[in-house]
């Protein structure tokens, strides 16, 4: 399965994501994403860079398409898990060992059908060495 159709059918395809994209752990290049989702190289870097340690979007947040989404909080399982928002509108980051999900809902989609979706994703994922 290519990475596009894990952004087509595996998050957005659920109904429960509105906008995805799958980029690689070390620096940010991207993988896939959904055709809607202007997540630019800077914006996809930063997230490379600080989710190994969550703590450090608690001050300044994150961007993604161009807007600031606000730290909510973070769980450590396999990989680190950050929950982020933005209005009525949020963001579920997942790590992986080679690539990072990022999965954004906007109202009606509830937060916790969307972090499901990605969390799963991810979990796969990591069990699948990726």
């Amino acid at each position: 399965m290519s990475w596009q159709t894990y952004v087509d059918t595996n998050l957005v395809g659920t109904g429960n994501v509105s906008k995805a994209a799958i980029i690689a752990t070390g620096n940010g290049a991207l993988w896939a994403k959904s055709g809607d989702f202007n997540l630019s190289e800077e914006e996809a870097g930063n997230i490379a860079k600080n989710i190994s340690n969550p703590s450090s979007f608690q001050a300044a947040g994150a961007k993604v398409e161009k807007e600031k989404y606000i730290f909510l909080r973070a769980k450590e399982d396999d990989g680190p898990v950050v929950y982020m928002k933005k209005g009525e509108s949020g963001m579920c980051i997942v790590k992986c060992t080679q690539c990072i999900l990022v999965g954004l809902y906007n109202p009606p989609i509830q937060p916790g059908n969307c972090n499901n979706v990605v969390e799963k994703l991810g979990e796969y994922l990591r069990n699948s060495g990726y």
